[in-house]
């Protein structure tokens, strides 16, 4: 008749590799199901306060989609510390220098922001091209 609430250890995760292809998906929807996989959402036994999620690797992330003026209006913002070390860059000319911190940026803002969040990220490898390092994982592919 009592209900238990089960709580996982961290002996009993399993964590699995995937590899999700960036090409002709759209950023922020692709980015949501990334981040959700990472999270560990899509366990059956998700525990929101440990870091169980899976490893996912993103390959082709400078052929990523964005929808309306974004490629032009779109500004990655960030600051040097010093007065007037202000730096906006548009997501074209971040396309163009290091397209991997598009998706590392979008899925880092849907992830939590605190001890946990940054060390899920740490799960996440974006490639540019078709391959990545990872073969000996043995990834399965992801269908976002």
């Amino acid at each position: 008749m009592y209900m238990k609430t089960i709580s996982i250890k961290n002996s009993e995760i399993i964590k699995s590799w995937w590899v999700a292809d960036a090409q002709g998906k759209v950023l922020g929807r692709f980015a949501s199901q990334i981040s959700q996989i990472l999270r560990g959402k899509h366990k059956p036994n998700f525990t929101p306060h440990m870091d169980m999620g899976d490893f996912v690797i993103i390959i082709n992330a400078e052929k990523i989609n964005v929808s309306g003026n974004k490629e032009t209006e779109k500004t990655y913002f960030s600051h040097t510390g010093y007065p007037g070390g202000v730096k906006e860059k548009s997501l074209a000319s971040v396309r163009k220098s290091n397209p991997e911190r598009i998706l590392m940026n979008a899925v880092k803002g849907m992830l939590p922001h605190n001890k946990l969040g940054r060390s899920i990220l740490r799960h996440l490898k974006v490639y540019n091209g078709p391959t990545h390092p990872h073969v000996s994982q043995n990834p399965k592919n992801l269908e976002v």
